[in-house]
């Protein structure tokens, strides 16, 4: 099987089903954004390697997640309410275990931390960003189709992992926070 098909050469694109649209649309902005996330989290997993390798298998999870939202919002749910495959409450659930864990560890906030520190602080501080990006396009996509809450629900609670994750590498390896200097 080749890599190339030559199909997006005029600017469209197919979604799972085999409908074309432009590429432009919001709903492969949804989409690509969710797909960026991950190339991120790979990068994360890669940097807290081998420090912190009781978190590699949830960051795996998370790409897994992350690969199952990609696949439902690539495809034309426009006349279903359908749900995403293997995402359901209870991942939800994981994850706020997995940010109250984290949370027991981290000194109380009492600022605004600026992002950096550690290579895992910093790629953890863009997977956070990536993923409020991706929730904004998700969003806009719910205003034109349905889209299940759970996708948006999980979205938002990754994006407060990663902020707690980039404070817990940063506290791990013993490196000061960036703190927010408002008169500098």
């Amino acid at each position: 099987m080749k890599i190339y098909t030559k199909g997006g050469d005029a600017g469209t694109t197919s979604l799972v089903g085999g409908k074309r649209i432009k590429k432009f649309g919001v709903r492969i902005e949804a989409y690509g954004t969710v797909d960026e996330i991950n190339s991120c989290v790979g990068m994360l997993a890669v940097a807290v390697r081998p420090a912190m390798n009781e978190w590699t298998d949830f960051l795996a999870v998370i790409q897994n997640k992350l690969f199952n939202i990609g696949c439902y919002l690539a495809t034309d749910n426009e006349n279903a309410e359908s749900e995403p495959f293997g995402l359901s409450e209870s991942d939800i659930e994981r994850m706020e275990q997995a940010i109250d864990n984290i949370q027991t560890e981290l000194p109380p906030l009492n600022n605004f931390v600026l992002p950096g520190g550690t290579d895992g602080a910093a790629l953890a501080d863009m997977c956070r960003t990536t993923t409020r990006r991706a929730e904004r396009r998700v969003v806009e996509l719910a205003e034109e189709t349905y889209v299940s809450p759970l996708v948006m629900k999980y979205l938002n609670r990754l994006s407060d992992f990663f902020f707690v994750f980039a404070r817990f590498n940063n506290i791990v390896r013993q490196i000061p926070e960036n703190l927010w200097n408002k008169d500098c």
